[in-house]
This record gives C-alpha cells, structure tokens and sequence, in this order.
C-alpha cells in the first residue's frame, strides 16, 4: 500500500465497541482525533457516543478500530453454540462483524479472540498475545486488517517478556482471563484490551492513521491482500462479502 509522507490534519478514528477508553485515549495522546462508540458510558473521560456502533458507520471516519462483541463468537463458548444458534444470535453476531468489517473506511482494524469469523468469513491477518506487549499473560486475539500494517510484538516470545519482566524462571505466563471468577464485572473485564496493546496500535498506527494514503483501497471489503497486513492468501468467504 502506498502511503503519503506528508500528515494533513488530525484524522478521526472511530473506536467501536470500547467503553474503556483505552485505545481512545492512547490515539489522543498521539495526535489521533479518536472518538469511542459503545452501547455503555465510557468509565474514562474523553469524546465518546453512547450509541449502537452500526448507526454512526458513515459519518465520515478516516479510521475504526473496532472490537465486536465475541460472546456468540468465541470458541471458548463453543458448547452454548447450538442454543446461540437456534435463538439466532450468533447470526446477529456474524451480522454485526460484518457490518463493521465492510464499513466504507480506509483504515480498520477488527480485534476479537479466537472464534468463528476464521471460517464464517477468513482468517485473521494476525493472531497477538498479551505477553508480546508486555504482559506476562496468555490470551489468543485475532485482528483483522485493511490499510494498517500489522504489529510489531515488543517482544518475540514469550520468554524475552518473563525475563524483561524480572519474573521467577519457570513462571508460566498466566491464564489470568480464562481463569477469571463469575461476577457482574467479568465480561467486561474480558474483554478489557491491555495497556501494552493499545498503546502499541497508538505507537504504530497513529501517524498511518494520520495520513492521507496516495493509494486508496479500492473496495469497502477488507481483502487482507494488501502488502505489509500479512499473508496475500487469505480465503474469503463470498457470502459475507460486499460487491464492489
């Protein structure tokens, strides 16, 4: 993808499905003119819409970040799947990715762990961990990739972040969001994204997002074959996909 050099303004980058702030305000701090959008206040003060995400696509975004609900889409909800299916919810869920992921946006990045959006539709471009950004933790996330490149770990395993952590040798990396107690807070401490992420997307996307690219995307749908977002041999699948 050709990129200009040159920023213009402060582009407005959409962060759907974030009540947290987290990667809102990490995009601020860098520049990024960022506006989270969830159905929930935002628990941090900042440029934030309380709407349903879908109603404010087209409102002339330059960027979305964006993270789903992955509850009807995880596998780690595998065995409640016949029932999500039958009450159709995980075709809202499908529904719902999709939509965001042929939003007619430049730049879009779609986080969610690993569920069925590998097959309903195609793989992810990247597959991260927390340990890569600096937390010693294990929880698999996908993102899904159009005109952002993909991230650079700080760390390439998971070993270099144990030691850089000072973390006893034979320290497993914990299993802290897997293991995680029932309570009203749980879901949305799940799906919490880590300081070391967001402020690796604020690192290594801000000026991207703040730049006018030379080589428009010609399509709404992310192809995932554009050069520096991964493998050019992403399958996807038509019947999600928007006609140019």
């Amino acid at each position: 993808m050709n990129i200009s050099a040159v920023p213009q303004k402060q582009h407005r980058a959409l962060i759907g499905c974030e009540e947290s702030g987290k990667v809102r305000d990490a995009l601020r701090a860098r520049g990024v003119d960022a506006t989270s959008c969830d159905i929930l206040t935002s628990r941090a003060t900042g440029p934030h819409i309380q709407a349903d995400l879908l109603a404010i696509l087209n409102d002339g975004w330059d960027a979305l970040i964006a993270f789903p609900p992955c509850t009807d889409l995880c596998v780690s909800g595998a065995k409640h799947f016949a029932a999500k299916q039958a009450t159709g919810r995980q075709e809202a869920a499908v529904a719902f990715f999709m939509a965001v992921a042929n939003a007619d946006i430049p730049r879009i990045a779609i986080e969610n762990p690993i569920g069925i959006m590998s097959t309903r539709w195609r793989k992810p471009d990247q597959i991260i961990q927390p340990w890569m950004f600096g937390h010693y933790e294990t929880k698999a996330t996908c993102l899904w990739l159009k005109g952002l490149p993909l991230l650079v770990p700080t760390y390439r395993t998971a070993e270099e972040c144990r030691v850089a952590l000072g973390i006893a040798p034979g320290t497993k990396p914990a299993a802290r969001i897997h293991r995680m107690a029932p309570g009203p807070d749980r879901a949305r401490l799940r799906s919490e994204t880590y300081d070391g992420i967001a402020a690796a997307m604020a690192d290594q996307w801000a000026s991207i997002i703040n730049t006018i690219p030379t080589d428009l995307l010609s399509s709404p749908v992310m192809s995932g074959k554009r050069r520096g977002q991964g493998t050019g041999s992403r399958r996807i699948n038509p019947e999600y996909s928007v006609m140019a």
